[in-house]
């Protein structure tokens, strides 16, 4: 089990990786190693996540996310395939976490008298302004 935080935590088995080649410049030893790491995960099936949980991560993850709800993430910044690894599981988890926060309900204001009366002066002091651009009255 991988813990992501003290309530939630995800089986190893729910996990798909997959070994290809990394794209970019790197030499002889990039065209034949296959170190980039593509990371699999059923979001919408994972029997480990609450469901309020899996509707926000469906929002966190957006593009990483197919039609499945399988979140798709692809690594291949360093040179070896357990760094690689790592870093994939790692940007998961944080998807993870950043889904069990809550967002805070907002609240509605009403705007103060006060910033309603320097609204409506600004636009009368922009009215005169625009006002003045005409011609002169009376001049015919």
């Amino acid at each position: 089990m991988i813990p992501v935080t003290d309530a939630i935590s995800i089986d190893e088995d729910e996990l798909g990786e997959k070994f290809v080649r990394a794209s970019g410049p790197g030499g002889q030893h990039v065209n034949t190693s296959s170190s980039a790491v593509e990371l699999r995960f059923d979001a919408r099936n994972s029997p480990n996540l609450p469901d309020d949980v899996k509707h926000r991560l469906e929002r966190v993850a957006g593009s990483r996310m197919n039609l499945e709800g399988v979140i798709v993430i692809f690594a291949q910044s360093h040179r070896s395939q357990e760094m690689n690894r790592q870093d994939a599981r790692a940007r998961l988890l944080d998807l993870i976490e950043q889904a069990t926060h809550k967002p805070k309900p907002r609240k509605k204001t009403r705007p103060t008298l006060a910033s309603k009366l320097r609204r409506l002066e600004g636009k009368t002091k922009r009215s005169g302004v625009k006002a003045m651009r005409g011609r002169p009255k009376g001049d015919d």
